[in-house]
């Protein structure tokens, strides 16, 4: 009985310091709820959703961390444990912390990438940034918060990071030529390209090595950063996806070139409310340009199309309505025509003209 009594008298003093660290868990735990609840409500579900989702586990942990600094507090222990248990307290919420925010802020990127709030797509190299420059400040406080001296440390890491940087050499002139790509945006994801007038296509990702671009064939490209830094660049995309689409036409020379003019103007217009990628506005126009060719009247038909990849079923739906609207209205297309004079011997008969 007596040793019983002993035993509680013992585990007396760790009493206050467990229902402190339950008590404090708890209101922690209860505050955590009603700030995410009261975020969500206030600033709605898309605008915080991917940054409540990242810290719903990790706030867990910091709530139960709070009651464990508390309950630390209030236990009597030797000054030597305590300050290493306060250690690996602060090391642990460091730590959660920087993965915390380095995955809430790459998904906050990529999601707002998505929604093109940021004006451009985010590529892989952008995600890796933000990531690495959030894992890197916090294994700098890390480092602080367990005593180690980081002004060595930074020494070593930068004659170590010439070492590096002389063996990879082509590595890191690929890595700064995304850098700069993402610095100038001659290119963003999404945008339709075509580089060194061999490859072309949407840009799918600038990463920290290579870029990659999916052709019309469904293809996957794959060029290094220095090449596309390196190579002139046509952007489809910009300043905007709208582009004009200049269609020749050429009519008998017997044709009314006003005729023609109306002809064209008027059938465009109509197909641009039935055919997919043909614009309204601005409106259409006919040009009598080149103009008076070997054999035929020239004119061109200038149209919009809402982006590059629309110009091929455009064109293919437009000459099919023009052909048929000119038979219709009795407007010829010539064939090619060439006239060959023969010339004979002097006092003899022409012998005429020998048309091909």
């Amino acid at each position: 009985m007596r040793g019983n009594y002993d035993s509680m008298l013992g585990m007396w003093p760790l009493l206050w310091p467990a229902v402190a660290f339950v008590a404090v868990s708890a209101v922690a735990l209860l505050f955590r709820k009603a700030l995410m609840t009261a975020l969500r409500r206030w600033l709605g579900p898309a605008s915080v959703g991917v940054f409540l989702d990242a810290i719903r586990l990790p706030s867990i942990l910091w709530c139960l961390v709070l009651g464990l600094f508390v309950a630390i507090e209030m236990v009597e222990l030797p000054r030597r444990m305590t300050a290493q248990l306060r250690t690996v307290l602060e090391a642990a919420v460091i730590l959660s912390v920087t993965f915390t925010v380095a995955g809430a802020l790459g998904s906050l990127a990529a999601a707002a990438g998505e929604r093109r709030a940021l004006g451009l797509g985010v590529t892989g190299l952008a995600r890796t940034a933000v990531r690495g420059t959030v894992l890197l400040v916090g294994l700098l406080v890390l480092l602080d918060a367990l005593g180690v001296q980081i002004t060595p440390l930074l020494t070593a890491l930068g004659v170590g990071g010439l070492a590096v940087a002389l063996a990879l050499q082509d590595t890191l002139s690929n890595l700064f030529a995304g850098v700069h790509l993402l610095a100038d945006k001659p290119i963003r994801v999404g945008d339709y390209v075509k580089i060194a007038d061999t490859t072309e296509g949407y840009v799918v990702d600038v990463g920290w090595r290579s870029t990659r671009v999916r052709m019309l064939q469904n293809n996957v490209v794959i060029v290094p950063n220095k090449q596309v830094a390196e190579s002139i660049i046509t952007n489809y995309d910009m300043p905007e996806r709208r582009m004009a689409l200049l269609i020749p036409v050429g009519v008998s020379y017997a044709s009314d070139p006003d005729h023609v003019e109306r002809v064209l103007i008027d059938e465009t217009r109509r197909a641009a409310g039935q055919v997919t990628g043909l614009l309204a506005d601005p409106p259409p126009l006919v040009r009598f340009i080149p103009g008076f060719g070997d054999y035929s009247l020239n004119f061109t038909l200038v149209c919009q199309v809402a982006s590059f990849v629309d110009q091929y079923p455009v064109q293919h739906e437009l000459r099919k309505r023009i052909l048929r609207r000119l038979r219709a209205e009795g407007i010829e297309i010539p064939f090619p025509v060439h006239t060959i004079e023969l010339r004979g011997a002097p006092g003899a008969a022409p012998p005429g003209p020998l048309t091909t």
